[in-house]
């Protein structure tokens, strides 16, 4: 059994663990804590793990220190939803602390396992006890108290998985909600999946290498992308003028793959925004540099080229930044939402982009960001529209270069239209911030859903069918029919300031019962004024605004 982890067990770990995570998912999604069709937080650990193994699959080298840059980079711009930002967080501080030795030893790791945990709790502006930090830290803390007593890496991997199991079990007694629903974290469960995976690894029964994530499959365009990053760029910042890039193909008998490893050395030293990958069928080679002809001497000395392309980076930076400076605004605003009729509606707005993400998808900090960059505005606004979402967003400031992202902390829909009604072009961009807060503060809103399952839980005794209402915390009503449910939903809602009922239809409820859904709410509330219009959302009957 092995007493150290060199890059090569590393990077098989990594990969190791996202699968185990992935054949989990479903398991880890049916464990959040309300009975509603959204868990999604092993979705979300999966697809943001999996996002570490797609910058693997870019990483050619098995040295510790590019294999650890490439699974933080690829864990943070891949993070979804809060369960992801965190898990990309316990990456990123485990990566830093063992990135700069040649191999990791059971100390070493035990004390990256402390950091990791250190780096996800400040990740979080309040954390609670009860979660996927709670099973972290108690793992680490035993990691680093018992790590010199074990010489078998595998032997010590097992019994921290044995404490974390022991801290998963507890979580319920630390989290109210989860006791009341009779589930464990969801989030400390799929962090012992991801752990199993590595332990699989150490003890012979790791993935087979061949295990890519669905995210990591690439085709060549996006292997190679398409410079419309250089639009953020001032020209002073581009150091290499020519982006080269092309195939290596029918490669010569002498060729080893520790030539490729040495052709993409040479390559960095020539310039940057190097991908040299590939085998011994092909390579794909991409390089930012002021001497593409070097970049293609060197390359044929191991095969054919194929595919040449260089592109003037300084001519395309000039002319897009012409375009860019003469469309550029002072204020942009960015939502985030599910169904095509809540979609239109922010648009009518004049929000200027709209990503998909809600309860069975949250959007990655990368997705937000990309979002962000592809609006021409000093001052983003963003509206997340879901409590999940919050974290991912505020995570992807950091992801965001010449803009400044304005996070509107809205956890729903309505909240959201509130926002972008309060956004005033004339005013300044701090101004607006405390606009949207202080629209966002005047709305209740409410969904109209189905429980999944059979539980307890905010007082009610629910089966696998009943229609629920609830708010942004916990559930407010239930019954066997959506119009009585909705209408005791907006009574619990309600108070004496409000004079607007409008209501969001889904995709499965008909204009029609839409309508009637109303009439019976402008009966019961005389004294407000009822609307309705189509939102189009998966899941909810109904999303309802009060204001």
């Amino acid at each position: 059994m092995p007493k150290t982890i060199g890059g090569t067990e590393f990077r098989k770990m990594i990969i190791s663990g996202a699968k185990v995570l992935e054949i989990n998912r479903t398991k880890v999604d049916s464990f959040n804590v309300f009975p509603v069709p959204d868990g999604d937080t092993g979705t979300n650990m999966s697809l943001t793990i999996q996002s570490a193994v797609k910058e693997l699959s870019l990483c050619s080298s098995n040295r510790l220190q590019e294999l650890c840059d490439a699974v933080s980079k690829g864990a943070l711009k891949g993070a979804r939803g809060n369960s992801g930002v965190i898990l990309s967080q316990l990456f990123r501080g485990i990566c830093a602390e063992i990135k700069n030795g040649e191999e990791i030893t059971i100390k070493a790791f035990a004390k990256a396992m402390e950091n990791g945990t250190k780096v996800a709790y400040s990740a979080v502006s309040k954390p609670k006890e009860g979660t996927m930090l709670t099973v972290a830290r108690l793992m680490s803390e035993f990691a680093r108290q018992s790590a010199s007593k074990y010489k078998d890496f595998a032997e010590f991997l097992a019994d921290v998985i044995k404490k974390g199991e022991e801290a998963l079990a507890q979580t319920p007694e630390l989290l109210p909600v989860l006791k009341k629903a009779g589930v464990v974290d969801s989030g400390g469960m799929g962090l012992l999946c991801i752990y199993r995976g590595f332990l699989g690894v150490l003890t012979g029964e790791e993935v087979a290498e061949e295990y890519v994530a669905p995210e990591a499959q690439k085709s060549d365009e996006d292997v190679f992308g398409d410079n419309s990053d250089i639009i953020n760029l001032d020209l002073g910042e581009i150091e290499f003028a020519y982006c080269t890039e092309f195939f290596i193909i029918n490669l010569k008998k002498q060729t080893t793959l520790a030539d490729i490893d040495k052709l993409k050395e040479k390559l960095m030293k020539i310039g940057d925004s190097v991908i040299c990958i590939g085998d011994l069928e092909l390579v794909k080679v991409h390089v930012h540099t002021n001497n593409p002809g070097q970049a293609l001497q060197y390359a044929v000395e191991l095969g054919e080229l194929d595919r040449v392309k260089i592109e003037n980076m300084l001519e395309q930076n000039r002319a897009l930044r012409a375009k860019r400076e003469a469309e550029k605004k002072e204020m942009g605003m960015l939502a985030i939402c599910t169904g095509e009729g809540i979609s239109e509606i922010f648009k009518d707005l004049l929000v200027d982009r709209v990503i998909e993400g809600g309860q069975t998808m949250n959007p990655s900090a990368s997705d937000i960001a990309t979002a962000v960059q592809k609006i021409n505005a000093e001052h983003v606004f963003v509206f997340p529209n879901n409590k999940n979402i919050i974290l991912a967003a505020e995570q992807a400031k950091a992801l965001v270069e010449k803009r400044t992202i304005h996070v509107i902390p809205t956890k729903n829909i309505p909240q959201g239209f509130a926002a972008a009604l309060a956004f005033n072009s004339e005013a300044s961009a701090e101004e607006n911030k405390t606009d949207m807060i202080h629209a966002i503060d005047n709305v209740r809103a409410g969904q109209v859903t189905y429980a999944v399952r059979s539980t307890n839980v905010n007082g009610f005794s629910l089966k696998e069918g009943d229609i629920i209402g609830l708010d942004d915390k916990k559930i407010l009503a239930k019954g066997n029919n959506i119009e009585d449910t909705l209408t005791d939903l907006v009574k619990k809602l309600k108070d004496s300031t409000h004079e607007i009922i409008t209501l969001y239809y889904g995709k499965d409820v008909k204009e029609e019962e839409a309508e009637e859904a109303a009439a019976k709410l402008a009966e019961a509330f005389p004294d407000c004024d009822v609307d309705y219009h189509f939102g189009g959302q998966p899941i909810y009957y109904y999303i309802v605004s009060l204001e």
